[in-house]
């Protein structure tokens, strides 16, 4: 089944006038900051909020029961992510079939009777939406600023997850301000109903067992998460967000923004997205060294 997806995800890939993301792009420059995966918790909750959503999680999902568990689930998800961004051609497409087939089994019903299924085009765009719009919104917040035309880089760059899952093409955002319009007709109308389901996972997500273990970690992520969820989802969760807690947040921004210029590379850089970034810029360095009008199979290639 694997094998199938991967030829699968090669062909959609191959008919598709979507181009990767390389060295110098914007989702380079964003996805490889570790701290980004701090949105990760605000991205979910939004997720969780449709009720389809949830239901997927609560059924399929193994992330709950121990701080092992959760954070075995997210290493798991976080390197499939980095693999489909940083990896070479074989990587990318291994990590989209391996996600495909897990949605293979992601399906059942809704209580009230709806179905659902993980390859749903519906569902995928509200997944990827709230990752997309996520990301930018705590990489400003703790690394810095981003322009306009940044964010409609973002959003059209990672519109390349439509060939890896088989997304029909055009339904993904291609800019900010399809984004921005897009998010708010899923809150305003009515798609997303937090339940006592999205409730209990939300609340397993943020507040594991044992979590304290990692305090610093865990409450940077708890306050970020539950600070930058729209109003009306903060308080459909039942999460109370008080002017100490804002302070809190202020605070720990101002410390992580001051941290992250003096760290080195090795500390806040994925180590999959240092490697790709040294290979990208050997392969400058030879191109450089051709001679003119010689093409260049680096440039030159799609994947």
């Amino acid at each position: 089944m694997l094998e199938c997806h991967r030829g699968a995800v090669r062909g959609r890939l191959l008919r598709s006038d979507q181009v990767r993301p390389g060295p110098g792009s914007i989702s380079w420059r964003l996805n490889r900051e570790m701290v980004v995966i701090a949105g990760w918790g605000r991205a979910i909750l939004l997720q969780l909020a449709h009720p389809s959503v949830a239901a997927g999680v609560h059924q399929h999902s193994a992330f709950r029961g121990s701080l092992r568990a959760s954070l075995r689930r997210l290493y798991s998800t976080v390197s499939a992510m980095l693999a489909i961004t940083f990896g070479d051609a074989d990587e990318m497409i291994d990590a989209a079939a391996g996600i495909n087939a897990i949605h293979d089994r992601v399906r059942g019903r809704v209580d009230g009777g709806g179905v659902y299924s993980a390859h749903d085009p519906a569902l995928q765009q509200w997944v990827h939406a709230t990752l997309i719009e996520s990301i930018p919104l705590v990489y400003e917040r703790l690394v810095g600023p981003l322009t306009p035309r940044e964010r409609d880089r973002y959003c059209a760059e990672a519109a390349i997850m439509e060939p890896l899952l088989g997304i029909p093409a055009g339904r993904l955002p291609r800019s900010a301000v399809e984004l921005d319009a897009y998010i708010r007709e899923m809150i305003d109308g009515g798609s997303l109903v937090v339940t006592d389901t999205s409730r209990a996972l939300a609340r397993a997500l943020l507040f594991p067992p044992k979590w304290y273990l990692m305090w610093p970690a865990f409450r940077v992520v708890q306050l970020i998460t539950i600070g930058s969820l729209p109003p009306s989802i903060r308080h459909a969760y039942g999460f109370k967000w008080r002017a100490r807690d804002a302070r809190a947040l202020a605070r720990w921004t101002k410390v992580v923004r001051l941290l992250i210029p003096l760290a080195p590379a090795i500390a806040r850089q994925w180590p999959i997205a240092r490697r790709a970034e040294g290979k990208g810029q050997r392969a400058k360095v030879e191109e450089t060294g051709k001679r003119p009008g010689q093409r260049s199979e680096v440039r030159g290639a799609r994947l």
